[in-house]
């Protein structure tokens, strides 16, 4: 994420709880053979920490071939040179720290591969080819050329020339200072030949610049505020530097890294200072500064570095080595509801924090704060965010340390309970609640305060007396209704549901506990009187079936002789319904 001159940036940062491990080489991995001369090498993220220092070696431990480079919180690294063919190669990486002592972590290593290729050819960097008003006294700057050992410079003015540095060998080196400046007003013609033990690149291209006319360029300068090395700087620091001599402007490169300007890239400046805006916390941040005037930019000026205050986290505890975030713990829904009948509804936090803001997101995207309280009132359906925030003073430095969510609100209403469904299985009872609204609903049997399930229905109840509650789950409030489960004390049920789920399938005679019927048989009519079926008592009962078709729901009539011919009738019902 970059932090622009001038304009926020927001910064959502991952926690855990744990302390973190070394990190492994990604790529190259360890023990690797054949390795490319010019790899780019790659570790895994640490978490919690304000960067890395990377060391190259031909040894454990070792810096011959980079030593305790600062790359920030780059986790690539690119040695600038490339790294010597067919060697074992050892790389270490330190995470760095401005508030306790670094870790040396163990060194890794792999194998280069043995070149047997020449190199590729180069470019300028600085300064760049077709480039005017160059410095006389510049210093020729080129990028690494994959495989080279070595450079060969020539440079004169006209092309193909050598009439300023003919054919020079300058070493494995990516800078070549001329002994003497350079002619004013003059076009330069320079070609670098990358080599190596194979031979010299070909077809290397010639670049030319244009050097300005005679005057002096201007010395470098140094940082003020912050100064270099410093730490805890605050996240939104104005930048000052020493006003320059002879300067008209200044011209800075400002990045997370020493190698990429991602916060400012050859951004020009006419005063001695600038301002930005919300730097990340933790992190170590690179600058060098280069004035400049109508001869040219100031040469070889160094950079500089700074780190900023720990921040909301993570950030690694230096008592308890553990990550630890000073943003608050959040625990909103996803989703909340608003009651129909009680509008505006009080929305409340039940969130640690030292703060809170909503807002209501509009259909264009923007967000209009309604309210800076733990509560809000809400009346409108739609997108919200909420947001919490600890308020933390650092080494004087006051910052606010946020967290949130969006969530959606919906409208909800308290249940209408329409029906209760009892069926019958064996000695016991199921119970299925049927209610409508607009909201969501869970049940409760007996108990206002819970347990409250999703599910509508309650099996293996036994005979006696109940109350069902139904809670909407975003608040607005608790139906009631009670019921009795009985048996018929005749032993006749009522009705029965032959719907195949298994339970009240069948309509029979249930002996009740007291004063129980000897049935010799039962017979089933319609309400026309027609016989639909007839069976004992100890059957299973009739399956609400005539000659194999289904009965519709209705009203029907049973007969019931006993072992004394006594007879004994009445209605039941049947009723289909879908599984609930």
């Amino acid at each position: 994420m970059r932090c622009w001159i001038l304009y926020i940036c927001f910064v959502l940062l991952p926690f855990s709880g744990v302390a973190q491990d070394c990190p492994n080489l990604l790529d190259p991995l360890p023990n690797a053979v054949n390795v490319p001369v010019d790899t780019s090498i790659s570790w895994e993220v640490v978490t919690g920490i304000a960067g890395y220092i990377i060391s190259v070696g031909t040894t454990p431990g070792g810096g011959e071939i980079v030593n305790e480079q600062n790359v920030g919180g780059d986790t690539t690294f690119t040695p600038p040179l490339g790294l010597p063919e067919n060697t074992l190669i050892y790389v270490t990486i330190t995470l760095f720290f401005f508030d306790q002592s670094n870790i040396v972590c163990p060194s890794q290593s792999f194998t280069t591969v043995d070149v047997t290729t020449i190199p590729e050819c180069t470019q300028l960097t600085n300064p760049v080819n077709g480039e005017t008003d160059v410095n006389v006294g510049i210093n020729l700057n080129w990028s690494y050329a994959s495989r080279a050992t070595g450079y060969r410079v020539t440079m004169g003015t006209a092309p193909g020339t050598g009439d300023i540095i003919n054919n020079l060998d300058v070493g494995n080196v990516l800078a070549f200072n001329p002994p003497t400046d350079l002619p004013p007003g003059t076009q330069i013609f320079v070609r670098i030949i990358p080599y190596n033990e194979n031979g010299a690149a070909t077809g290397c291209l010639e670049e030319s610049f244009t050097t300005g006319e005679l005057g002096d360029p201007p010395g470098c300068t140094m940082l003020i505020s912050p100064m270099d090395g410093a730490t805890n700087v605050e996240l939104s620091p104005i930048i000052v530097w020493e006003a320059v001599p002879g300067a008209i402007g200044y011209i800075v490169n400002l990045g997370r890294s020493p190698f990429v300007n991602d916060v400012l890239d050859e951004a020009v400046f006419f005063t001695n200072s600038t301002l930005v805006i919300n730097f990340e916390p933790n992190s170590t941040y690179f600058i060098t500064i280069f004035p400049f005037n109508d001869a040219g930019r100031a040469q070889d000026c160094g950079q500089e570095s700074f780190s900023t205050i720990l921040g909301c986290g993570p950030f690694i505890d230096p008592n308890t080595g553990e990550l630890v975030t000073l943003s608050p713990i959040i625990n909103f829904p996803d989703q909340v509801g608003i009651c129909e009948n009680d509008l505006p509804t009080m929305i409340t936090s039940q969130d640690m924090a030292d703060g809170f803001r909503w807002y209501q997101i509009q259909p264009n995207g923007d967000e209009l704060l309604i309210s800076e309280e733990r509560s809000v009132a809400i009346s409108e359906t739609g997108p919200y965010r909420y947001e919490a925030y600890n308020i933390i003073n650092q080494d004087g430095v006051v910052i606010e340390c946020p967290d949130g969510k969006e969530f959606s609100v919906v409208a909800s209403s308290i249940a209408t309970i329409d029906n209760i469904i009892i069926e019958e299985f064996a000695d016991l009872f199921e119970v299925t609640v049927i209610v409508s609204g607009s909201g969501d609903y869970e049940y409760s049997l007996n108990d206002p305060d819970g347990p409250y399930s999703d599910d509508n229905s309650f099996s293996g109840l036994a005979e006696g007396e109940y109350v069902v509650y139904v809670r909407d789950k975003n608040g607005c409030g608790i139906r009631e209704r009670p019921f009795v489960l009985a048996y018929p004390p005749t032993g006749f049920p009522t009705y029965f549901s032959p719907n195949d789920d298994g339970i009240n399938d069948y309509w029979n005679y249930v002996p009740p506990r007291e004063d129980p019927l000897e049935l010799v048989t039962i017979r089933i009519f319609d309400r026309y009187g027609k016989v639909l079926a007839s069976f004992t008592a100890d059957s299973r009962g009739w399956d609400g079936r005539y000659n194999g078709s289904m009965m519709p729901s209705s009203s029907y009539w049973y007969q019931a002789v006993t072992s004394d011919n006594e007879v004994f009738t009445g209605p039941f019902t049947l009723v289909r319904r879908r599984n609930f």
